[in-house]
This record gives structure tokens, C-alpha cells and sequence, in this order.
């Protein structure tokens, strides 16, 4: 038996497989740093203190912290497969990722949750799955499937299935609608997440009281600390689009918070800003740079995660806790020396074979026919226009005159935007104006688009507008750049039109490379031109949004006439 073994090695019986000697292991439980050896056997930590193994390795006094755990992440914004996802993740020292893949399964259903969760058992990293609670994410647009309580039901049992994912319909919860009480009725044995921008007051009490249990939307400390004062574990984001890190870890320092129900995530993050400067490692070294004790943040990075989500034996370098684990020259840039999985190095690793996906995933882009017609808006005498806010994923409602309108399209400052739906060929599509996405000079186009992935498209005109959306069909999905009438940029994501089956480096300069000419387009320089974009779709997020049923305003969650 596995126990008896591991017994005998901590009781020095038997050698450990391994022995990391001369290490200083921060002790997550206690808030110590202890020089000490760490045993290990079948991927188990067995032993703290002196030990002689069949295999030694000297620290030479580095730091070892537990693998950090990535709380809430949407693997497919990366736009890399799963397999590919989990290998850079574990390069960058996250041994663990909470998932939730509403994108993929807004496209495909329950074929999609079926082959992640496949994907999940050959990851090289624990990869955790919390199930999409809202496909589509309202009833204001349409995706490519939609999913009830019994067909989530379905999944919770699996190993790797930790409880039901971000319940975006905040309006729902509220209002106590009849679908989305069922869904949480089905999943009250295990934790929810939430998704609750700006949420407050008698509000969030009673979202809480539906039992959320975490949310990741808090955009400021104050936010921040009202969601942690209800008993909400907050999941503090640095992505590609989201930047809350430092106003939250700013407020925390300032007012010695307790930091106990406090995890990182990413949310989204491109693949290529995971390689530059790591996921959750970041979190650590911004928040140990705004003045955050060194292990706290560890801690935030590591066992709180594991505590907030009922993960056993992950999360601390301790006595019976699977042996995964960072290397680290220091407590300030977290500069990684060796990572640890299982108490196997990276190159020790079994290399994870590309994994054969349904058909049903290499999704057509499927759309009724276009013209320039298509992108056509009546006059008016005022017009409300979308303003996107700079490092933020909340939007402005703006009015403009008919005037104003006419100055901000000479400019440049005011762009057209549309979403086509690209699923069933309804002919669905919504169009509008957007402020804030730069002075372009043609159209930027993706199937990547928050949270149903239509087709989202901005432009200057309506001619290049209509050929990014055709591009897009022929390349069965990613992101498209026209200007003068030419395709100036592509990136092809075949699975769901959402990620590559290309390997991280191919895919990382490939999405370099349309980064760049996006803004030598003109893309305004303080966002992401993609991310951005898409989610601009998605009508859960203040405060105005545009559908393939046009322009929806999230405050008062109705579309505007």
C-alpha cells in the first residue's frame, strides 16, 4: 500500500526517491521560512528535516514555495489548445488551474465539456473545471449551444469537476429566475463562482445568498473589500485586459486587510504575455514591489486557493502534499530556478501528446449572407455610443449629437462596430458605434468575441468590414485584419474559432506579428486590440455592450431602440 510506503520513508525505513537538500521552504501554514530538507516519494512530500535520498539535489539556499494555483482562468483566451495552455503555465511555475471553458462550450456544448475534461486527465498540470453556469450567458444573444441545470448535472461528479462556474446572470440570481435557481439548486453541494461587476449593497447580500462563494470582477479595493466583508472569497485579476491587481494590493497594504480570502487569477491572458512575464507568478512579484509581505503573497498564491476551492493536499510544501513545487533565487522577483510536478522536473515530465478533438469543435464559421447594407445605421438626431475605458473591461454609455457623431468619424475617434451571429445562420447582427479603439484605417475582425463568439468587427468603413467577416469564413475562425480593401493580417484558431492547434511557439509569433499591425493600424496603444474587442460582446459587464441583437445596456439590462 501506497500509505505504508510513505510512512516508512518519513520514519527514514526506506530512502526517499528524492531529497532537495539546503533549500528554505516557506511554510504557507505558519508564515516561516525553514532551512531544511524536503523528502520525496511517488510524488509526495514525506519528510521535513534531515534526510538521505536515492537521489540528492542541493538548493544551495534558494527559496522553495508550493506551485502556485491559478484560481480562475478561461483557457481558450489564450488561444492555445489545453495541452499547449498547461505546458506554458507549468513553465511559468503554475502547478494548478481552476478553468471554467464557457468560451468553447458557448460554441459547441456539451461535446465541448466532454473533450476538456479529457484534455483535463492528460494535463501536466492539475487541471480543475468549474462548468459553464451560463450558456449562453443571457438571453440577449445567441450561441452556439445552450445549456441547462441537468445537462450540467450531467459532468459534477467527475474527478476533476470542482462546482458550477461564474454565474454571470447576476440580473437571475436577483430575480430568482426559474433556470438559473435550478442551476444553482443542482450545484449547492459545491463551490460557485461569481461574476458580479460593481456589485453592492442589498444587491450582493442577496447574490450571496444564493451561495456564490467567489468573484473576480472587483475593479477596486472598495469593491474589493464590501464582496470580502459579505464572506466572498475575492480572486484578484491581472490579465491582458484586466489590470485590478494594483488597487487592490494597494488598498490591502494600506489598510491591513487579512489577506486569508484572497486568491490571484488571470481571467484572460494571451499566450504571449504568459511567456513575457508569467501568470500568477506576476501577481506575486507586482504585489511583493506595492509593499505586500513576501509570504502573504505566497500564500495568496497558493493555499488560500486551495482552501477557497476544497483542494486537498495542493497548495503548501508540507507533510502528505503531492510534491509540486518552485524553485526560486529570490522573495522579491520570484525568479524561477527549477519547478517541480509531482517531484519530477519539467524535463522529466512524460511529453503530453497532442489530443484529437471532436469534430464538432473544428467549428465552420457559419453565417447568413453579407453586404456592405449589413453595417448600415439609420440617421438620428443623438446616437449612444459605446466608450471603452483604457486597461478595463467596463464600458461607458456615451450620447452623442448628430454633430458630435459626424466630428468623431472624421477624426477618427469613433468607429463602427457590429456582431454578426455565426452559428446557425440566423442573420442576427447588431450594429453601433464605438469610442476609444483607436483612429483606424480599415477593420479588425474576430470570432472571438465574449461570451457567445459571434463575430465582433470594427471599422471605418463598411467595405473592409464586410471582407474581414468573409475572411473570416474561409479561415474558419480567428482574427482577421483588412485595410484598402486587402487582408493585411491573419491568425487561424480552427477549434471553436477560439484557439490554435499550433504549437506555443508558432502561435506566439504568429499573434506577435498581428499585435503589431493591429496597431500600426492604428489600434489605440492602452489596449489589447483583440481582447478588447471581444468583450465588447458580452452584455454582463457595464454598461453599454452590443450584441447580434445590437445595443444592449447592461444597467438597465435591455437592448436600446
Amino acid at each position: 500500500m501506497q500509505t505504508e510506503k510513505l510512512i516508512q520513508t518519513a520514519l527514514n525505513e526506506k530512502k526517499p526517491d528524492l531529497v532537495l537538500k539546503n533549500g528554505k521552504v516557506v511554510n504557507v501554514f505558519t508564515g516561516e521560512i525553514l532551512s531544511t530538507d524536503i523528502a520525496i516519494t511517488d510524488g509526495v512530500i514525506v519528510g521535513m528535516g534531515s534526510y538521505q535520498g536515492i537521489r540528492e539535489t542541493d538548493l544551495g539556499g534558494r527559496y522553495v514555495i508550493p506551485g502556485l494555483i491559478n484560481a480562475h482562468v478561461h483557457v481558450e483566451s489564450s488561444m492555445a489548445s489545453p495541452e499547449v495552455y498547461a505546458m506554458e503555465e507549468l513553465r511559468q511555475g503554475t502547478t494548478t488551474i481552476i478553468t471554467d471553458p464557457h468560451e468553447i462550450v458557448n460554441v459547441s456544448g456539451m461535446t465541448a465539456i466532454s473533450d476538456i475534461l479529457k484534455a483535463s486527465e492528460r494535463a501536466v498540470v492539475n487541471y480543475y473545471v468549474m462548468l459553464p453556469s451560463c450558456v449562453p450567458s443571457t438571453p440577449f444573444e445567441h450561441s452556439g449551444a445552450v445549456l441547462e441545470a441537468e445537462d450540467l448535472a450531467y459532468f459534477k461528479h467527475h474527478p476533476n469537476v470542482l462546482g458550477l462556474g461564474e454565474m454571470m446572470n447576476a440580473v437571475g440570481v436577483l430575480n430568482r429566475d426559474e433556470v438559473v435557481m435550478h442551476k444553482l439548486s443542482a450545484f449547492s453541494d459545491q463551490i460557485v463562482d461569481g461574476h458580479f461587476p460593481m456589485g453592492s449593497g442589498k444587491e450582493l447580500n442577496a447574490y450571496v445568498s444564493g451561495g456564490i462563494g467567489t468573484d473576480h470582477e472587483s475593479i477596486s479595493f472598495e469593491e474589493a473589500l464590501e464582496k470580502l466583508r459579505t464572506g466572498m472569497a475575492v480572486l484578484i485579476r491581472e490579465g491582458s485586459a484586466c489590470h485590478n491587481l494594483d488597487a487592490i494590493i494597494q488598498g490591502i497594504v494600506e489598510n491591513h486587510i487579512d489577506t486569508s480570502h484572497l486568491a490571484f487569477c488571470t481571467d484572460d491572458k494571451h499566450l504571449a504575455a504568459i511567456r513575457q512575464e508569467g501568470s500568477i507568478r506576476y501577481h506575486l512579484k507586482r504585489s511583493v514591489q506595492l509593499g505586500l509581505d513576501p509570504v502573504r503573497a505566497v500564500q495568496i498564491a497558493t493555499i488560500n486557493a486551495a482552501r477557497i476551492y476544497g483542494l486537498k493536499h495542493i497548495g503548501a510544501v508540507g507533510i502528505g502534499y503531492k510534491a509540486d513545487m518552485l524553485v526560486v533565487n529570490d522573495l522579491r522577483d520570484f525568479e524561477i530556478h527549477t519547478v517541480y510536478k509531482d517531484g519530477k522536473t519539467i524535463d522529466e515530465l512524460e511529453p503530453v501528446q497532442t489530443m484529437t478533438y471532436s469534430r464538432q469543435l473544428i467549428s465552420p464559421v457559419n453565417f447568413a449572407s453579407l453586404d456592405t447594407n449589413t453595417f448600415r445605421i439609420p440617421e438620428a438626431d443623438s446616437y449612444s455610443v459605446i466608450g471603452i475605458v483604457n486597461h478595463q473591461i467596463v464600458t461607458q454609455k456615451l450620447l452623442y449629437s448628430a454633430a458630435e457623431l459626424k466630428r468623431g468619424l472624421a477624426d477618427g475617434s469613433v468607429n463602427k462596430i457590429a456582431v454578426i451571429e455565426r452559428h446557425h445562420a440566423t442573420g442576427n447582427h447588431g450594429v453601433g458605434y464605438i469610442f476609444g479603439y483607436g483612429n483606424i484605417h480599415g477593420a479588425v475582425a474576430s470570432t472571438v468575441a465574449h461570451d457567445s463568439h459571434n463575430i465582433v468587427v470594427i471599422g471605418d468603413n463598411d467595405r473592409d468590414m464586410f471582407l474581414a467577416c468573409e475572411e473570416l469564413k474561409k479561415t474558419g475562425g480567428g482574427y482577421i485584419l483588412v485595410s484598402g480593401g486587402k487582408v493585411t493580417g491573419s491568425l487561424a484558431l480552427p477549434l471553436g474559432g477560439l484557439m490554435s492547434l499550433k504549437k506555443a511557439d508558432d502561435l506566439i509569433s504568429e499573434l506577435d506579428l498581428i499585435i503589431q499591425k493591429a496597431y500600426a493600424m492604428g489600434v489605440n496603444p492602452e489596449i489589447d486590440p483583440f481582447i478588447t474587442l471581444s468583450f465588447m460582446a458580452l452584455p454582463v459587464i457595464p454598461e453599454l455592450r452590443i450584441t447580434d441583437g445590437g445595443l444592449f445596456d447592461v444597467t438597465r439590462f435591455t437592448f436600446l431602440k
